[in-house]
C-alpha cells in the first residue's frame, strides 16, 4: 500500500513537471479580472477559458496562405507575452513557415531563449516575416529570413544549406510549414490540390530533414508539426488529415533510426489553432466563425500557448523525450 508522504510526494512532481512545461508562456499583460496573484513575485493565475477572444469570431477570408496580420481578431504569438530565460543559448534553429501560426510562436520564444534563427516562408508572407525577422533581432540574436517554395526540392536544399551557412551550423530543425485547404466532396478534390498538400507537408520535410541530418550533431533535434487531425480527421481535410498522421508516424520513425546518433525526434500535435490555414481556405466559414467553441475550453487557441512546448522539446532537459508527440488540443484532442 502507497504510503500518504509518498503519494503527496508524487502529486507534488507532476504539478512542479507541468508548471515547467506552460509557465514560459504565461503572460502578465491581463486583464485584472483574468488574473490573479498571491503575491508580488507570483506569476499570474490565469483562467484558460477566458485568457484569449472566444466565439463567435468575424467571418473573413483571404487568398492562399494568408497573412497573420491581416486576421481578425489578430493571433497572439507571444510578441508581448514569452519571456525567455536563456534555456537555448548558443542553439541555431530553423523554422519552415516561421512568419505565423506555431512557427512564428516558436521563432520568436527560441531567439527570446538565446538561439539564432532562420525562418522558412511563401515569398507572399514576405510581410508577416518581416515582423518576425524584428523580433528576433531585437533579441540581439541571428535572424536569417529564406523565402521559397517548399513544394521544390531545389529550395528545400538550399534552405538548409543557407542557414547552416548563415547561423554556423544548425541543431535545431522545425518542420511546421503546411498546406490546409478544406474541400467537403473527394470528388471535387483535384489531382493538383492534392499533389500540392502532399509536396508540402510531406516532401518537403523529407527533403529538409535529409539535407539537415549530415550537419546533426549529438544533442540537436528535429521537431515536427502534426495535428489533432492525425487521430480525428475532419470529413473536409481529406488529404490534410493524411499528412498529419504520416507527420506524426515519421516522428516515431526518425526517432528510432536517429536515436543512436544522439539525435532527438518529437513532434507536436495542436487542436483548433487560430492561424491564417483557417482564413485561406483551410476552413469553411461556418467553421471558422465557431471555430472551437464546442471544444471544452470554449474557444480556438492562439500560437503562443504552444511555445512552451517547442522550447521544451528543443532544451537539454528534455534528453530522454524522443519519439513522441506532445498535444494542445483544447481539451478534445489526443494525445
Amino acid at each position: 500500500m502507497i504510503s500518504d508522504r509518498h503519494s503527496l510526494s508524487r502529486r507534488k512532481l507532476v504539478t512542479n513537471l507541468g508548471a515547467g512545461l506552460t509557465g514560459a508562456a504565461l503572460t502578465g499583460a491581463l486583464p485584472a479580472a483574468e488574473a490573479q496573484t498571491g503575491g508580488d513575485s507570483a506569476a499570474p493565475f490565469v483562467d484558460p477559458t477566458s485568457k484569449y477572444p472566444k466565439p463567435p469570431y468575424p467571418g473573413q477570408s483571404q487568398p492562399w496562405p494568408g497573412l497573420a496580420s491581416k486576421m481578425n481578431p489578430r493571433p497572439d504569438h507571444g510578441e508581448t507575452s514569452y519571456k525567455g530565460s536563456g534555456r537555448l543559448a548558443g542553439r541555431k534553429a530553423l523554422i519552415t513557415g516561421g512568419d505565423s501560426g506555431m512557427g512564428r510562436a516558436a521563432a520568436i520564444a527560441y531567439a527570446r531563449e538565446g538561439a539564432d534563427v532562420a525562418i522558412s516562408y511563401y515569398p507572399t508572407e514576405e510581410p508577416d516575416a518581416a515582423e518576425v525577422i524584428k523580433l528576433i533581432k531585437a533579441e540581439g540574436r541571428k535572424a536569417i529570413p529564406i523565402p521559397g517554395d517548399l513544394r521544390e526540392e531545389s529550395y528545400c536544399k538550399e534552405l538548409v544549406g543557407k542557414a547552416v551557412e548563415s547561423l554556423g551550423g544548425l541543431d535545431i530543425v522545425v518542420s511546421n510549414a503546411g498546406r490546409q485547404q478544406q474541400c467537403e466532396d473527394i470528388l471535387q478534390l483535384t489531382s493538383e490540390a492534392f499533389d500540392a498538400t502532399m509536396k508540402t507537408n510531406i516532401y518537403a520535410p523529407f527533403w529538409i530533414i535529409k539535407a539537415a541530418v549530415p550537419h546533426l550533431r549529438p544533442g540537436s533535434c528535429i521537431i515536427g508539426t502534426t495535428s489533432e487531425q492525425a487521430y480525428d480527421p475532419s470529413a473536409n481535410l481529406y488529404d490534410y488529415a493524411q499528412t498529419k498522421a504520416a507527420t506524426m508516424n515519421y516522428v516515431k520513425s526518425l526517432a528510432k533510426q536517429l536515436g543512436p546518433k544522439g539525435i532527438r525526434v518529437n513532434g507536436v500535435a495542436p487542436g483548433p489553432i487560430w492561424t491564417p490555414l483557417q482564413v485561406s481556405g483551410g476552413a469553411t466559414q461556418d467553421h471558422l466563425i465557431h471555430f472551437g467553441q464546442k471544444y471544452p475550453l470554449g474557444r480556438a487557441g492562439q500560437p503562443a500557448e504552444l511555445a512552451s512546448i517547442y522550447v521544451q522539446l528543443a532544451a537539454n532537459d528534455a534528453s530522454y523525450t524522443t519519439g513522441n508527440i506532445y498535444g494542445a488540443g483544447g481539451g478534445n484532442g489526443q494525445p
